[in-house]
């Protein structure tokens, strides 16, 4: 059976094609400022293809469609690199709105474990252990920190609890910001680590292996 040929749009309806899909909340957000001026030039374009009778010939529909195609190509390729950022940015362990201490984070995790609210529960406690560190000077405060490079750094001070560190701070992410359903086992194993590094004195650098 032979394939049916493609459809190409009029000039109105690659108008309104373009117009949707550029329209969209993360082309906004990402775009460059200047990508919106050159934004409303493009439909101002758009706008002027429909010819009028004294105008010349219209633009054809192909050629309409293949330069609507370049531009939404072009919209994609600018926004990504932005869109990537502000995923990675997402994903720091601290709310940035919120300041607290390792025992208020600590608080805040047994109020929802004893509501069985878990994943609340292992994400503030992983928190604890984080400001628990900073607090005891073992890490330097650092806006945007992610689980994984605090997981890395404590790694270094507290190098026998590596491997469960690094556990955790897959945990955390998968909780926080994946699909991963959270239960009693992994907020009991979150405390444990959180015990027993509070406990711990940390290696200074000479003693490092």
């Amino acid at each position: 059976m032979a394939a049916e040929p493609p459809v190409l749009p009029d000039a109105g309806e690659a108008r309104r094609w373009a117009a949707e899909e550029l329209a969209r909340q993360e082309y906004r957000d990402a775009a460059p400022s200047w990508l919106d001026s050159l934004w409303r030039n493009f439909l101002d374009w758009l706008q002027s293809l429909d010819g009028s009778p004294g105008d010349a010939a219209p633009v054809p529909s192909p050629v309409i469609a293949l330069v609507v195609a370049a531009i939404i190509a072009a919209a994609v390729i600018l926004a990504r690199p932005r869109l990537n950022a502000r995923v990675r940015q997402a994903k720091d362990v601290f709310e940035r709105e919120t300041a607290l201490a390792a025992a208020d984070y600590r608080k805040r995790a047994e109020a929802a474990a004893a509501g069985g609210k878990w994943g609340d529960a292992v994400v503030d406690r992983f928190r604890a252990v984080v400001r628990s560190a900073e607090d005891r000077a073992i890490l330097d405060p650092q806006p945007g920190r992610t689980a994984d490079e605090a997981a890395r750094a404590l790694s270094a001070p507290f190098h026998p609890e590596s491997v469960r560190l690094a556990r955790a701070a897959a945990t955390f992410d998968g909780i926080r910001y994946g699909n991963r359903a959270a239960g009693s086992r992994d907020y009991q194993e979150m405390v444990e680590l959180d015990t027993i590094l509070d406990a711990m004195k940390p290696a200074s650098a000479g003693a490092l292996p």
